[in-house]
């Protein structure tokens, strides 16, 4: 028996000599943790970015109608350039920087703290989380003009943060995707990379490509001209991408939630709210362009493509449709890819920032060919040897000539699409049949800036030149 009393005093000593971390932990809510494994928050902060830049949701996303690929049926506000009824330029505004930008940063703070972590494998990170940060930061940059950046993410300290010049900004991520750069090596988050799966070789060629965007893109700018060369240099010295193999996308299931966020806005909703504008399908029409039935459903007849009136209230049945492929749940989305990258090349080649203008013409044709190939589309050959395509003899200047092909290779890129068109100034879109108004050349601020953040919102939009639709950005000049 007084073994029997002695084991039981034991165990019961044993169990209040524990740490209170036992007790501790009855208070976590394991559905909730405190510290995320950075895995995780880097998987999660990809697809935020790859699905806020992909969906066509009118809530989060119009850049299909900005670029005017594609109009509305029922309701027109956002094609008639309403961006403020549905606060969509804060909703764009809050999933980057809370959703992208603040997951990466913590995923960066919690790799520098796993003790389990070489510091080659944290370089390794990191470097893939700065080339995600930069090109979210960016595109913001070139979407509303200066932003909170230096005192961005930091809630605690800055609660009201102070809006940094565009410009500088741009300047320091290119700086930053650099100097990142050279740590893409080794696996970084391996298998929870859904891009390229850790390839360290393609994140290289990710980075150069973004960084030859970033410089072309600035290529215009006053007193920047020093940094677009170094950035174009640079990144074709470090190699871009050279196939469609190498493009930076996310490759979607066909299970909710991680399908193309586009089949959930047209097929899962059971809506048929989008038709293609008629500002891309008479273009195309013109053209003879092969890549229509690949684009575009033959619901009004085979070979028959009608766009809607871009802005007016369209009926859905007397519109062409969008294709096939929009209507895939598995339908990967990209970020950058070849066919845009050598449309940058040809125009460093023109602009004598890498190689020379006789070499335009070759990239110019490797674009198109890319477009084709990506969409499956054959005989590209005949496309490129029409006198409107053909580098040659097409009409315009070279800025007209690639400006134009290259908005019409970024269907299914919405933002790209509508940033090409500020970029080269061509096709002329339509106005709005409903409002009449210009098209948009930036987002304006969200309006909890406006109402929040006043002090700063105010000066930054005085910096810019007005809070309007129509602000020039300091990188587009023309």
């Amino acid at each position: 028996m007084k073994k029997i009393i002695l084991t039981v005093f034991t165990l019961v000593a044993l169990v209040s000599c524990q740490s209170d971390q036992a007790y501790e932990d009855l208070n976590k809510d394991p559905k909730n943790p405190t510290e995320v494994q950075a895995e995780f928050l880097f998987n999660s902060a990809t697809k935020s970015l790859f699905d806020q830049m992909t969906s066509t949701n009118v809530n989060n996303n119009v850049f299909r109608m900005l670029g005017q690929h594609w109009t509305e049926t029922t309701y027109t506000d956002e094609a008639n350039f309403d961006l403020n009824g549905r606060n969509i330029t804060q909703n764009h505004w809050s999933e980057l920087y809370r959703d992208v930008l603040l997951d990466l940063k913590t995923a960066r703070e919690n790799t520098n703290s796993d003790v389990e972590l070489t510091q080659a494998e944290k370089d390794s990170r990191n470097a893939q989380i700065e080339v995600l940060m930069v090109y979210t930061w960016s595109h913001l940059v070139e979407t509303f003009g200066d932003i909170p950046y230096t005192q961005a993410l930091n809630p605690t300290e800055y609660v009201l943060p102070e809006y940094d010049d565009a410009a500088t900004i741009y300047t320091d991520l290119l700086s930053r995707l650099t100097t990142a750069i050279p740590d893409l090596n080794g696996s970084g988050f391996g298998s929870a990379d859904p891009i390229y799966g850790g390839e360290s070789d393609n994140w290289k060629k990710f980075a150069n490509s973004l960084l030859l965007r970033m410089g072309i893109r600035i290529a215009d700018a006053p007193g920047l001209s020093s940094e677009a060369q170094a950035a174009v240099t640079t990144a074709v010295n470090g190699g871009v991408f050279t196939s469609n193999a190498d493009n930076a996308s996310l490759m979607y299931s066909s299970t909710t939630p991680n399908t193309n966020p586009v089949w959930v806005d047209l097929v899962q909703s059971g809506r048929s709210d989008f038709i293609a504008a008629n500002t891309l399908v008479d273009i195309m029409n013109d053209l003879d362009d092969p890549r229509r039935p690949y684009y575009f459903d033959q619901n009004l007849g085979s070979g028959v493509y009608v766009g809607g009136p871009y802005g007016d209230n369209n009926s859905f049945s007397s519109y062409t449709h969008v294709g096939e492929r929009m209507l895939d749940p598995t339908n990967p989305a990209s970020l950058i890819d070849f066919s845009e990258v050598s449309f940058y090349l040809a125009d460093a080649a023109e602009r004598s920032l890498s190689g020379t203008p006789a070499m335009a013409e070759g990239f110019y044709n490797d674009a198109i060919t890319a477009s084709f190939n990506d969409w499956g589309v054959p005989d590209v050959a005949s496309y490129l040897a029409q006198s409107d395509v053909n580098y040659a003899t097409a009409p315009g200047t070279w800025k007209e000539k690639i400006g134009k092909q290259f908005w019409l290779a970024m269907y299914n890129r919405g933002y790209e699409a509508w940033t090409a068109w500020r970029t080269y100034d061509v096709p002329t879109l339509n106005l709005p049949a409903g409002s009449g108004l210009p098209v948009p050349t930036r987002y304006t601020y969200p309006v909890n800036e406006q109402n929040l953040n006043e002090a700063n919102w105010s000066a930054a939009s005085a910096a810019i030149g007005g809070d309007e639709q129509t602000t020039k950005l300091f990188w587009d000049v023309n």
